[in-house]
């Protein structure tokens, strides 16, 4: 088992100490009580440091922090598709000291493994939606071509000659390909990695044609000029990428790579707890100045009650179960 344990603010990535230091302005507020005991809040992060998940909890539980006035501490534990770190908080005690943040993988495991340690449903207490993002495919601009109709054609030409990266089986990346590759009519070879990080080395470096990628890596990406950002998977442009049309607009309709990032406490914590928790993470949301990088990133921001994350995580176990069942896929 992985374990990568660090206090806010502590050497990171510069993405994610960024987004650590984004809060640190904040004013003080009055301290929330009731959060069981004077320890930490450990927030389990089932992923590595610097990926999305990672960024988005070093940001809000700095906030929470100071709205709580208790430390949080950010644990990574990445390993089996986020399993490893959510069963660590499955098993935790029902205290409000153990809490997750976890992305859309967390209703998609469901299908893709045989047998799961935990329950997506039974096994957490939703606290708030934190964030959302859309998805992007990118281009090596030699070896998959400089737009979309380029990659098409050289797909359709060589069936299965080109590869496609993502960050593993069953993640987002891997999902929205499969789904692409169906509304497109072409036929790519997977290559799956460990981790994001070895996904986009090899999509600088032209060992692979494609990805799917979020908004965020996107917007990196778009200023280096060995790939291209050829298509974004929402229903309409993004104002923070206007010149990059839809997938639609190009003629592939129904790819669809939107992930909320929620954070969650094991199931049982007491709900005067998770109030207070759903309060403060809250509040660093509305926080204008807080999270003004991550939302010119490409993150957006959500926020809002349990209520509202349960029925995202209801909502996604079907829909993905579906793409699952189609492509054939599974992770074991």
């Amino acid at each position: 088992m992985t374990s990568l344990t660090t206090p806010i603010g502590a050497v990171l990535p510069r993405r994610a100490v960024l987004a650590a230091g984004l809060a640190l302005g904040m004013p003080g507020i009055l301290r929330a009580q009731g959060v069981a005991g004077a320890r930490p809040i450990t927030i389990i992060v089932p992923y590595t440091p610097g990926a999305p998940p990672d960024i988005i909890a070093r940001a809000v539980g700095d906030g929470m922090s100071r709205r709580l006035g208790r430390p949080v501490v950010v644990e990574n534990r990445p390993g089996a598709s986020g399993n490893i770190g959510t069963e660590a908080v499955a098993r935790a005690a029902p205290d409000g000291n153990t809490l997750l943040v976890q992305a859309t993988t967390l209703a998609m495991n469901v299908s893709l493994f045989r047998r799961l340690p935990y329950d997506p449903v039974g096994s957490f207490a939703p606290i708030a939606t934190l964030m959302e993002t859309e998805g992007t495919l990118a281009l090596n601009a030699t070896t998959g071509g400089t737009g979309l109709a380029e990659l098409l054609s050289r797909a359709k030409a060589r069936p299965g000659a080109l590869n496609y990266a993502s960050p593993g089986v069953g993640t987002p990346h891997h999902l929205a390909m499969e789904l692409f590759k169906r509304r497109a009519g072409v036929d790519l070879t997977h290559v799956p990695y460990r981790g994001l990080a070895g996904a986009i080395t090899d999509i600088l470096a032209g060992h692979v044609a494609t990805m799917f990628i979020h908004t965020p890596q996107a917007v990196e990406l778009a200023r280096d000029e060995r790939v291209r950002v050829v298509a974004v998977t929402s229903e309409t442009r993004l104002p923070y990428l206007p010149s990059i049309p839809t997938l639609a607009e190009q003629g592939v309709a129904g790819v669809v790579m939107r992930d909320w990032y929620g954070l969650f406490a094991p199931a049982g914590t007491p709900p005067e707890t998770l109030a207070q928790l759903n309060e403060a993470a809250n509040a660093v949301l509305k926080n204008p100045d807080a999270l003004r990088s991550l939302v010119s990133q490409g993150y957006e921001i959500v926020g809002g009650s349990p209520d509202g994350l349960r029925e995202r995580v209801a909502v996604a176990i079907p829909r993905w179960a579906a793409v699952v069942k189609d492509a054939g896929i599974t992770a074991e």
